[in-house]
């Protein structure tokens, strides 16, 4: 329960458990269970729970002396007394009536139990009014209300209400219908003298029984005879005021009204306040504020359990101590007149609501006491006169509650159950419909208000449930509904702005759904839901009226029953067990609507949030009010090119960004732009609303975002923004929570600016999206617009037609974010966020840095001839690496080594772009010698990659990213030693010293070419390994071929030379599409073992030579097989165009081209044939020149020498190239078998 006993002031706490029930005036357990006992015998189950007393424990009562005379005031008499409570106020019960709006102020303050624990909320003396119906003639009027299961009970004072009506003008509608339908002789009825005498016996009888010293006093000058009949017929009560008079003034203020205490304590959301004053409920009867029926103004609020029905009813039955047990009513009988059954069953109900044991009863005759006697509440049943069966009279309060329940089917909808005096018919009424169809202009039903602000109460309450139980939610929904449909918003706007908040409250925004929650909020919900938009009723499942159990009827021939819900033909039919039965069920499982689509669950809440702001906005008086904007007429979102925008712009742009940013502002002071005053609810509902509304957005800008939709994202993203520069305006200190969510915007803005820039062909279609707005959006941005001019963020969320601009802006966003995080107030509680937003700001700083990389590459490629590097370019080389920079700290600060190894990686390739730049040119624009700061770059950036790999540490921890550093690595030492080799610096160091720089960086790059791991790179290793062999034999060839004197040195030369041959031949063939290569590299082994011959003297070592530079040369086969194949499958392909020598960083990554380069295997060829025909010419001639005796073999490979080098001679030299490829193939074969012998007779 939201408020214990102990809440209420002044108050007696009580306790609630059922094991005992601790009541102040009650014998304890004992005393309990002997009472139930009994009941149980006459087969009514009775217990009763005090929820809150106000009344002190109960005292003995005083026995009075015989011959005592009432009609004498004692000396204590109409002095305050909290013995007896209530009941010793006044003696005439000036305020004894019950008050119309009894059961609300119950309801009130036990919020908890209203709508599914409690089945009646009620006066006591409305529920004794009720169970004896059937045994009474007089008049039965009462008004019903229904929320959830719970009934609220308030009686109806018919003839005081038309008494007032004639005055106020309200009710007139009612006071006609009811004059034409029901007692067409209608007239007041005034109490007799009577009356009046019985009831000052009886106060004057209590205050003896308190005071006990039989002493009598003159009565108070200010009371007499005249003014006790002018108040009785002013007040004219309706029930005895020994147990209906209201508190003294003293005790009023013990009993706190339930409108001034702030619901906020209630509803955690922080955004309801109570109802101010100026709003309070109206009095019915204009009694005065204190008395207009709003508060809980009984003694005691008891829980009476009677067989299977719980009600929360409210007494001021005076309790005293004495007799057997500890709590006795005291009653006082005129001994001459007997006790009928009424009075047995009001004292019977009395007692077992009150959970008294025992009644005391003192007789008198003329006012003068005779004699007491006291009875068990158990036997009240069997006295002499009054008997009754206590089966009847629950059977009574079953059939009763059925027919109500069955028949006050909707919620916000007063009814009137009434019964004629004299008559057996009792009709219930619907008075909120008969309202709608007077005809008056104004008709007002004063129950109208309570009854919504009891609504929202209940909702209000089930709110902070619902935090932990969704199955709530269409219950909730459904009583803010009803309570928006009751009121009005001109007279009650600050009910209405809250029912619409706590309405889109219902719908999670920040939560995925769960698997189950569909399940979870289909509970609960009611059949008199109202639709959101088009305010649609849904039908009504009403029981079926012709069940068996149900004998009263809807529809009626007789005149005046025309009108009536429902009837009950006679009273009698009250006291058949069971004769009517609920068939209505109250809760049916409407569904509250579920989307798994955000966007509609983002629409139901703005739409809500909207109707809460002009509900708010409606309230708001101010004579300089904005003039009306016209909510049909967009407001533009505008959209620029910032390319040509200058600094200053964008610089006042950031500076307001930041300043919205900031955590702390000035407390606000005055009036807001459209006149809310600080402190009010108006601007305490309307910081409430805008955050919700710039949440709302927030997620439908997420939703647009993941969907790829980044125009129509950059547009939600920028409502939320306004929202929230709005609630800036408004709000003085910014919280927390607003400010890690302000935080979110700003990142989820550049999310959006950063995709708008790496998409620059769709720009069209996202202009599109961001100029489109809906209706809805535009009355919240003018509902926005009255308290700021939402231009802080115009720069963050402008949709520019400028990449360079867009990310620019994604960074101030992310910037501004950052700041925002490590600011005094976020700094302690962000931490995951602020890890988000540096790993952002790294992104977007890499980002930055690859985009004016890029354009210095541009620069570069546009540049007509080789100059000098620009001073644009040099910008752009200091911006690229600026970023990079920044951003390798913003992800070192958060520890992704990763991250920072890209950036480190980037960094490297700015350095070569930087190398490129700089190499040097001759006077004939042809490529000039390696420059140093060619060599200062690429030594940068190959110390780059190695804090790349390092940073990394092992290939395990990402091997995509170790992959991909570890191949720049190796290209920029294959890149540095080609052009140290190509264009060797002969001008500033010598050639062996550039050798050394050669064989070192190669010998780098080839340790860094992984060989053995399989990937889609593996390919490109092995030609790049067989390339770098290639290159390096070739360099100890030339080496070789130049070198004189140091014969050591040539040897050494020569070794490696053989050494790097076999191992690029090697993986050149198993490369299998690189033909070209490996052609080239075997004729250059042959050409090297041909210089090698020129230098021996003796026949036999050349013979040897050339024998090996043979078998060298039938290895040709291979590569001329794969020629062959490729001038067959893919004729297409070929190219004419010889392949220019790269200076990109990736120079010789792959064969030169995908295809087979025609013009280079011409060229290739142009070499092999006079090779192929020298080898065999000098073959013949020293095979032929032999002194000794030439063996079988020896003559028959001189034979093979001869013909293969004849028909080489004899070859067309203009044949097609299929054909020459496929004769040196067949003339390669040839020799191939002879090659191993004839090497074998060289050797001999």
């Amino acid at each position: 329960m939201s408020e214990s006993p102990v809440d209420r002031e002044h108050g007696f706490p009580s306790d609630n458990a059922r094991e005992d029930v601790s009541v102040p005036f009650c014998g304890g357990e004992s005393g309990r269970h002997e009472l139930e006992a009994c009941q149980s015998g006459n087969e009514v189950k009775s217990s009763a729970v005090v929820k809150y007393s106000a009344a002190p424990p109960p005292t003995s009562y005083a026995l009075l002396q015989e011959k005592t005379d009432l009609k004498l005031p004692p000396a204590n008499w109409l002095r305050e007394n909290p013995q007896l409570g209530s009941a010793g106020t006044t003696v005439l019960g000036s305020s004894s009536k019950s008050k119309p709006f009894s059961s609300f102020g119950m309801a009130y303050d036990f919020i908890d139990s209203i709508g599914d624990d409690v089945d009646v909320v009620s006066d006591s003396e409305n529920i004794k009014k009720l169970l004896k119906i059937p045994y009474s003639k007089s008049h039965v009027s009462m008004a019903v209300h229904r929320v959830g299961r719970t009934l609220l009970l308030d009686e109806l004072d018919i003839q005081d209400l038309f008494m007032r009506s004639s005055q106020t003008g309200d009710w007139t509608w009612l006071k006609e219908f009811y004059q034409r339908l029901i007692d067409q002789k209608w007239q007041r009825k005034k109490k007799s003298k009577e009356h009046w005498y019985q009831k000052a016996i009886l106060s004057k009888f209590l205050y003896y029984s308190i005071n006990g010293d039989g002493a009598a006093e003159p009565v108070p000058d200010n009371l007499n005879e005249g003014e006790e009949e002018s108040g009785a017929e002013e007040f004219s009560p309706s029930w005895p005021a020994t147990f209906t008079s209201t508190p003294s003034d003293s005790e009023e203020s013990a009993v706190p009204k339930e409108e001034s205490v702030s619901v906020e304590s209630k509803f955690a959301l922080g955004q309801v306040t109570s109802v101010p004053k100026e709003q309070n409920l109206p009095t019915l009867f204009n009694e005065g504020e204190n008395s207009q029926g709003l508060r809980n103004d009984f003694v005691r609020n008891i829980m009476w359990t009677f067989e299977d029905i719980h009600m929360l009813v409210g007494s001021n039955m005076p309790i005293f101590g004495g007799g057997r047990y500890p709590a006795v009513s005291l009653r006082l009988r005129d001994n001459n007149k007997p006790i009928n059954i009424l009075t047995g069953i009001d004292y019977w109900l009395d007692n077992l609501m009150c959970n008294v044991p025992e009644l005391v009863m003192c007789f008198h005759v003329n006012g003068i006491v005779q004699k007491y006697e006291m009875i068990k509440t158990e036997d009240i049943p069997d006295l002499e006169n009054s008997t009754f069966s206590t089966r009847v009279v629950k059977d009574i309060a079953q059939n009763i509650l059925s027919f109500l329940k069955s028949n006050c089917t909707k919620e916000g909808h007063t009814y009137w159950l009434f019964k004629a005096s004299g008559s057996d018919i009792v009709k219930l009424y619907d008075l909120t419909t008969l309202c709608e169809e007077a005809e008056e202009e104004k008709c007002q039903n004063p129950f109208t208000l309570p009854v919504a602000v009891l609504l929202y109460k209940v909702a209000s309450n089930m709110m902070v449930k619902a935090r932990q139980n969704r199955k709530h939610y269409g219950t909730i929904r459904t009583l803010l509904l009803n309570c928006v449909k009751l009121l009005d918003q001109e007279r009650h706007p600050q009910i209405i702005a809250s029912a619409h908040y706590m309405l889109s409250e219902l719908f999670q925004l920040d939560e995925p759904p769960e698997e189950d929650r569909g399940e979870s909020l289909r509970a609960g919900g009611s059949e008199d839901s109202y639709s959101d938009e088009e305010g649609e009723e849904e039908e009504e499942e009403l029981p079926d009226d012709s069940d068996e159990n149900c004998s009263y009827s809807t529809c009626s021939d007789p005149q005046d029953d025309s009108k009536a819900v429902a009837v009950i033909r006679s009273v009698g039919e009250l006291s058949v067990p069971e004769k009517y039965t609920s068939t209505h069920q109250i809760r049916p499982s409407y569904a509250f609507p579920v989307s798994q689509d955000k966007e509609e669950r983002c629409r139901h809440v703005l739409s809500y949030v909207l109707k809460g702001l002009k509900a708010v906005d409606g309230s708001i008086k101010k004579e300089s009010d904005l003039p009306a904007a016209d909510p049909n007429t967009p407001i533009p979102l505008k959209y620029e090119d910032r390319s040509a925008t200058g600094a200053c712009a964008a610089e006042k742009g950031i500076a307001l960004l930041l300043e919205r940013a900031g955590p702390f502002q000035e407390d606000q002071k005055h009036p807001t732009r459209s006149g809310m005053i600080p402190g009010s609810w108006q601007h305490r509902m309307k910081l409430q609303l805008f955050l919700k509304a710039s949440k709302a957005y927030y997620v439908l800008s997420d939703a647009a975002t993941n969907l790829l939709k980044y125009g129509r994202a950059l547009r939600y993203i920028k409502l939320a923004l306004q929202c929230h520069d709005a609630y800036c305006s408004v709000s003085g200190t910014l919280h927390l929570r607003v400010l890690l969510f302000h935080s979110q915007c700003l990142s989820l803005c550049g999310d959006i600016q950063l995709m708008l820039a790496q998409n620059a062909s769709n720009r069209a279609a996202y202009l599109e999206e961001y100029s489109y707005q809906t209706k809805e959006d535009q009355e919240i941005l003018h509902s926005l617009h009255r308290e700021s001019s939402c231009q802080a963020f115009n720069m963050a969320t402008d949709l520019a037609m400028d990449p360079e601009y867009q990310l620019f802006v994604s960074s101030k966003c992310y910037e501004a974010a950052y700041d925002l995080l490590i600011s005094g107030a976020v700094k302690d509680h962000g931490s995951d966020q602020l890890t988000q937003v540096l790993k952002r700001l790294g992104n977007i700083r890499n980002e930055m840095g690859v985009y004016y990389m890029n354009q210095a590459a541009a620069m570069q490629t546009d540049k007509e001839a080789k100059s000098s590097v620009s001073v644009a370019e040099q910008e752009m080389w200091k911006k690229s690496f600026a970023f990079f920079e920044k951003g390798m700290k913003d992800f070192e600060a958060i520890g992704d080594s990763t991250n920072t190894a890209l950036l480190l990686c980037n960094t490297g390739r700015l350095m070569r772009i930087c190398a490129q730049a700089h190499c040097a040119n001759s006077a004939d624009q042809s490529r000039g010698e390696f420059s140093p700061e060619e060599a200062l770059y690429y030594n940068k950036a190959i110390d780059y990659y190695l804090r790349a790999m390092k940073s990394l540490s092992s290939r395990g921890n990402h091997p995509a990213v170790w992959d991909s550093v570890n191949w720049e690595l190796s290209t920029t030492y294959f890149t540095l030693a080609t052009l140290l080799q190509d264009y060797a610096p002969l001008s500033r160091k010598a050639q062996e010293q550039i050798e050394r720089e050669v064989t070192e960086a190669m010998m780098k790059s080839l340790k860094y070419c992984d060989l053995q791991t399989e990937s889609a790179r593996q390919p490109l290793y092995q030609y790049r390994a067989a390339t770098i062999h290639h290159r390096l034999a070739s360099m100890y060839h030339s080496c070789f071929r130049n070198q004189v004197g140091d014969e050591h040195l040539r040897k050494q030369h020569r070794s490696l030379a053989e050494l790097h041959y076999s191992k690029a031949v090697r993986l050149f063939l198993s490369l299998k599409d690189a033909p070209c290569e490996l052609l080239r590299t075997l004729l250059e082994r042959v050409a090297f073992a041909e210089f090698t011959m020129a230098g021996q003297s003796s026949n036999g070592a050349k013979l040897k030579t050339l024998t090996g530079a043979l078998e060298i040369m039938t290895e040709t086969r291979f590569a001329f097989q794969l020629i062959r194949k490729e001038l067959l499958e893919e004729p297409t392909e070929l190219t004419s165009e010889p392949a220019e020598p790269t200076e990109s960083p990736d120079v010789a990554d792959g064969p030169a081209s995908s295809g087979l380069n025609l013009q280079e295997v011409m060229k290739l060829i142009g070499v092999f044939e006079p090779s192929f025909s020298f080898l065999l010419l000098q073959l013949v001639k020293l095979m032929t020149a032999m002194k000794r005796k030439p063996s079988n073999k020896d003559e028959e490979l001189l034979k093979i020498y001869k013909t293969v080098y004849s028909k080489l001679l004899r070859a067309e030299k203009n044949a097609p190239l299929l054909s020459r490829v496929e004769l040196y193939m067949e003339l390669l074969q040839h020799l191939n078998p002879q090659t191993a012998s004839g090497n074998a007779g060289a050797n001999s």
